[in-house]
């Protein structure tokens, strides 16, 4: 029952009837945004127990919640409820305070009733933003008032974590984890780095490349080391911006195992993908849920990383301990 009573514990920690929460969707349209809503009840689903697999328990928590800006009918006045799994709520982030933000930094735009990641691609007059969404290849302005810093919840932590009474950049993103400052646009031929993609079925993944050339433009050419082309003959090659390139995670050592909700990248088709722990089975494997695609598949303990974030040249996780490469 172990698992089982860790998602009962984070139920009544963080996600208690009546509490204001943030929800994901795996909906087309609305993957890859967070949404204001509130808490009805928990729903407890009963499953059958494998004893030879599974060592978190027989059930799995599930939560009835209602959004605040999203509704059921075409009035628009019967707010929509739906059930979630406890990987697709967070807390609702505390309110923060008012600054300015930079070209390159990663922030979450109020747009379509939701919170969306995004790049500051541009800082425009009059305290507005040009965002770009890698997800749908948008770019679209907005107001400071409605972009917020981006921050990831993992482990019952806020990344890059809030800190009262802090006015810049600085103090509204540490105590913050500073594992590399290599400038992320300066990359020089036979650079290891990691690439993502935005085609379709590749979106949430980073792939190992080599930089083979740099173009003026401050476009890379960039040699994957597991893609082949086409026709299999040889790597493949692409040409790829700044947005979509960093360096490869810092080795901060084996970890022991990893828990339940805990944010990882797991290793699958070549690539590294982002998910999250939603079950710890025998023999150090795990089940793991990626969220862009809703699906749950199992890893063996080798083949997962701790889930670090490239944001302003720096690697962050939420932990206030140091790594060096």
């Amino acid at each position: 029952m172990a698992k089982h009573q860790n998602e009962s514990d984070l139920l009544s920690t963080y996600f208690a009837n009546g509490t204001e929460v943030e929800i994901s969707s795996d909906e087309d349209g609305f993957r890859g945004a967070w949404y204001d809503g509130t808490v009805m009840r928990p729903i407890f689903k009963k499953q059958r127990k494998n004893n030879e697999d599974d060592e978190g328990g027989d059930s799995k928590i599930r939560v009835l919640v209602e959004y605040k800006t999203l509704m059921a009918d075409k009035k628009g006045k019967k707010p929509l409820k739906e059930t979630m799994s406890l990987v697709q709520l967070r807390p609702k982030p505390p309110p923060e305070r008012r600054r300015k933000f930079k070209v390159s930094e990663e922030v979450d735009a109020n747009y379509n009733d939701g919170w969306w990641e995004g790049v500051v691609m541009e800082v425009l007059s009059d305290g507005r933003y040009s965002v770009f969404f890698r997800g749908t290849r948008d770019q679209l302005e907005f107001e400071e008032s409605q972009i917020r810093t981006h921050r990831e919840w993992a482990n019952g932590e806020w990344k890059p974590s809030f800190e009262e009474g802090g006015e810049d950049e600085e103090k509204l993103v540490s105590p913050e984890t500073k594992l590399n400052n290599k400038a992320a646009e300066e990359f020089s031929v036979g650079s290891l780095v990691e690439v993502s993609s935005d085609e379709e079925g590749f979106e949430g993944a980073w792939f190992a490349a080599t930089v083979v050339k740099l173009f003026d433009n401050g476009n890379y050419l960039i040699e994957y080391k597991n893609l082949r082309n086409n026709d299999d003959t040889e790597f493949l090659q692409e040409e790829t911006d700044r947005l979509h390139v960093r360096p490869p995670p810092p080795d901060i050592g084996p970890f022991k195992s990893f828990k339940v909700l805990e944010e990882v990248d797991a290793l699958h088709n070549d690539g590294w993908w982002v998910g999250v722990i939603s079950k710890v089975l025998k023999g150090q494997r795990y089940k793991v849920y990626f969220k862009a695609n809703n699906e749950e598949l199992e890893f063996k303990h080798a083949d997962i990383r701790l889930h670090l974030d490239w944001i302003n040249g720096k690697w962050v996780r939420a932990s206030q301990v140091q790594f060096s490469e």
